[in-house]
């Protein structure tokens, strides 16, 4: 008869769905607190009895069939570099074949100008893009356009939401005329510092300069990653006690100098406050 103690059940329910994400470089374009994103991702799964594979993908391996999510961070120009040789001659067709299937595609810093058509670093040193979003990056002769940053966005049809971080890039982005911003600079200076704008976006395919990291700042735009990743709609999701992550925002927009503007009404993160899901709050609080 076996006297081995019983295994101590998991604070998590069990996964009914997985997100699976692969993170690009993870060794070379992670200097703007990139795992953080990462982090943020596979704990709002796990509160929520959702599943989480992370792999990596790095210089020299194939990109593989299958992710919900692929991410790319930003570098040093060197490493972005390397990343950009690499993903055009290696992974550029499997990117395409991601994002044409419903993939989303999130590229932050450096990630965000490698998918576009280019980044000329300087006068005759342009790296080449995957082409996934339409625009093209300069490195400008002017001061890097650095400091928190908040921007107005509206994802799905749904009411405009606040994103807030902080930016600090040299490059200036520019966007083709057909291209559609992630969104419109309220504080800060965003793609180019003239034009308004901020990232850029064509359907799961979203490219920004925001991070610091993005996600703990952003919890409801972390949860519209997931559900879009995962094919469902973010009120599908079972709603959280973002109490930390929400006073994490408002102090972001503070620190970018406007007074925190307030969500719409039911836009809390999942479903309206309130519901069954605020149980799972109270075990990720443990």
């Amino acid at each position: 008869m076996s006297h081995e103690p019983a295994p101590s059940p998991s604070p998590f329910p069990s996964p009914s769905r997985t997100l699976r994400v692969c993170a690009l470089y993870p060794d070379l374009l992670s200097i703007y607190a990139d795992r953080g994103n990462l982090l943020v991702l596979e704990r709002r799964c796990a509160w929520r009895g959702i599943g989480f594979q992370l792999r990596a993908c790095g210089l020299g391996e194939p990109l593989s069939a299958g992710h919900d999510l692929l991410y790319l961070g930003g570098g040093q120009d060197r490493d972005q570099r390397l990343c950009a040789e690499d993903l055009v001659r290696g992974k550029r067709g499997a990117l395409h074949v991601a994002a044409a299937r419903g993939a989303v595609v999130l590229g932050i810093c450096g990630g965000y100008q490698l998918l576009g058509h280019s980044y000329e670093l300087a006068p005759g040193e342009r790296l080449p893009g995957v082409g996934l979003l339409d625009l093209t990056t300069v490195r400008a002769d002017g001061p890097r356009l650095i400091g928190n940053v908040t921007v107005a966005v509206s994802l799905g049809g749904g009411p405009e939401r606040v994103l807030a971080g902080f930016e600090n890039h040299g490059g200036r982005t520019h966007l083709a005329a057909g291209q559609a911003p992630l969104g419109r600079v309220l504080r800060g200076h965003g793609n180019d510092g003239r034009s308004g704008f901020e990232g850029a976006r064509t359907g799961t395919v979203i490219g920004t300069y925001l991070h610091g990291p993005l996600l703990p700042k952003n919890a409801w735009f972390a949860d519209w990653l997931i559900a879009t990743a995962l094919g469902i709609d973010p009120g599908e999701l079972a709603p959280l006690d973002d109490a930390l992550e929400d006073a994490a925002h408002r102090l972001a927009q503070a620190k970018a100098g406007g007074a925190p503007r307030d969500e719409p009404a039911g836009a809390r993160r999942g479903g309206p406050a309130g519901g069954p899901g605020r149980r799972q709050a109270t075990a990720k609080r443990a």
